[in-house]
């Protein structure tokens, strides 16, 4: 691409960003906020002119967030302002009770909170809020927008990233015919991605099995279906709410592929082959298709451009786990980016952003193939789906899968000798009542000290974006003292006589001593 520039600072009247994010979804969003709260100044390049979509609505853009998301969420001062999920009640309320409410589900077989024992999960104090919540795609949009106009964030509607080209320090961006200028760009644009393509980055994965369609329409007969979900020798249909019917037919993602305009016959078609009924869709409102095709990026970054949410990977739907792994990608990438655009960040810390969430990206992937292997209308697949539905139905199963779908031991390999280390630290709750995700709303690094060492102030004191924290808490887990990064991750954490020369080899790992 030629780029002519008027100047070394600004571009058609446009100044240079520090960083410009191709996607206003709740990933672009939600990063946008986490820079600016780090004083960066961020562009937001958005494709649709208009931020509403039917399909972002329930019954369509319904979505579970997962424990790291929640968290994520509570931890900047936003869970307050979602509405949808406070009608959702605690699942450990619920487990106390002995209720049989579902909680979650695999490949469509039902957890019930009931089963859940979460005795042992020993560093899961109980949160401001449950562990798994429910939102909506439009909700979380407009809250995060807010909060990012709130910080400064420059949001254009109605301007699709066409091109870039990126030098040593500089990545200049084409949209809508207007050149804009960053020092970094974020492919936050979906699966589809035009970052990632342009930006050269190898997306390796499989093929998909189905084709999914997620439909909104009138039947003329539905007494002719059975309610809830059906697995048919064809595929699967279900029906959740009155009109929303959603399709799997295993067709290799042959019509998703195709391009094909979704018509009411085709639908009805399709329902009336996996169904074996003569079915009569009377009309159809709204249609969308996926597949479970499951490719990541090898890479994460090229240079200047870095690639996150959907962008970077891409999977089947199923369980709503893709929003959730996008936000955990922009809680941890928005803090290592904002340091290095300041010049505070460690060695290798940004490199850090792939090395700990490519990881976490493949074992998702890996859990949606798993989903969708036992859910071919096959024999093979229906034997082992018995077999799983049977396991969910014991404590142990229904526990396990819980903890794999909220994400309740996500983790990063960080090294460290405290088994802490590298997992979401504790919501402690100190003597004056205020909860520790109620201190991270700044966006800085937390050093928690139980003992109130004076030393250990004076050792935080030194470093940039660190803030000490001394004070008993009401449980401490048998904790003495924990070093916070700004996501909310344990770097570093003691018990009983803390070294403190391993404590600053683990400050200095994730922060930067403030200039003399």
């Amino acid at each position: 691409m030629n780029t002519t520039f008027e100047s070394n600072q600004r571009i058609n009247d446009h100044p240079v960003y520090d960083v410009i994010i191709s996607g206003a979804g709740p990933v672009g969003l939600f990063l946008a906020c986490e820079l600016a709260l780090a004083k960066c100044s961020v562009l937001i390049l958005e494709q649709a002119e208009n931020p509403s979509s039917p399909l972002k609505r329930l019954p369509f853009g319904i979505r579970g967030l997962s424990a790291p998301s929640v968290e994520a969420i509570y931890r900047r001062g936003m869970l307050g302002e979602l509405t949808l999920h406070k009608r959702v009640q605690n699942p450990h309320q619920h487990a106390k009770e002995g209720a049989q409410r579902q909680a979650g589900h695999f490949a469509g077989i039902p957890f019930q909170e009931g089963n859940i024992d979460t005795s042992d999960w020993k560093y899961r104090l109980p949160c401001a809020t449950a562990p798994n919540l429910l939102s909506e795609m439009e909700e979380l949009e407009t809250v995060f927008t807010r909060k990012a106009e709130a910080l400064g964030v420059t949001i254009r509607r109605g301007f699709a990233v066409i091109n870039f080209q990126q030098t040593e320090d500089t990545v200049t961006v084409e949209a809508n015919h207007q050149m804009f200028k960053g020092k970094w760009l974020v492919g936050c644009d979906g699966a589809r991605s035009i970052v990632r393509k342009l930006g050269g980055f190898e997306f390796a994965g499989t093929e998909p099995e189905f084709t999914g369609y997620t439909t909104l329409l009138d039947i003329a007969d539905p007494e002719k279906l059975k309610p809830g979900r059906n697995v048919t020798d064809k595929g699967m249909y279900m029906q959740s709410q009155p009109g929303y019917v959603l399709l799997q037919d295993f067709d290799g993602g042959a019509f998703h592929h195709s391009k094909q305009a979704i018509t009411r016959e085709y639908i009805q078609e399709v329902l009336r082959r996996i169904s074996d009924t003569d079915v009569t869709i009377s009309a159809l409102h709204t249609a969308t298709t996926w597949t479970d095709r499951a490719r990541q990026a090898t890479a994460y970054r090229n240079g200047r451009v870095l690639l996150a949410g959907d962008a970077a990977h891409i999977h089947s739907p199923l369980g709503g786990q893709g929003l959730n792994l996008g936000l955990g990608d922009a809680m941890n990438l928005g803090w290592k980016l904002a340091a290095t655009i300041h010049n505070n960040a460690p060695e290798g810390l940004l490199d850090s952003y792939y090395n700990e969430r490519y990881p976490v990206g493949a074992q998702v992937l890996d859990w949606s193939r798993a989903q969708v292997s036992i859910m071919k209308p096959s024999p093979e697949a229906r034997a082992m789906y018995a077999i799983v539905r049977d396991l969910m139905n014991t404590s142990d199963g229904a526990t396990y899968f819980a903890a794999r779908v909220w994400g309740v031991f996500m983790h990063y390999d960080l090294g460290g000798g405290h088994p802490l280390t590298g997992y979401s630290v504790p919501n402690f709750e100190l003597m004056n009542d205020t909860a520790v995700g109620e201190l991270m709303h700044g966006g800085n690094g937390i050093l928690l000290d139980f003992d109130n060492d004076t030393a250990l102030k004076e050792l935080a004191s030194r470093y940039n974006h660190l803030e000490y924290v001394s004070s008993a808490a009401k449980d401490e887990l048998g904790l003495r003292i924990v070093l916070i990064r700004p996501d909310g991750i344990v770097a570093w954490a003691a018990d009983n006589n803390p070294e403190h020369e391993t404590l600053k080899d683990a400050i200095d790992r994730w922060f930067v001593r403030k200039s003399a």
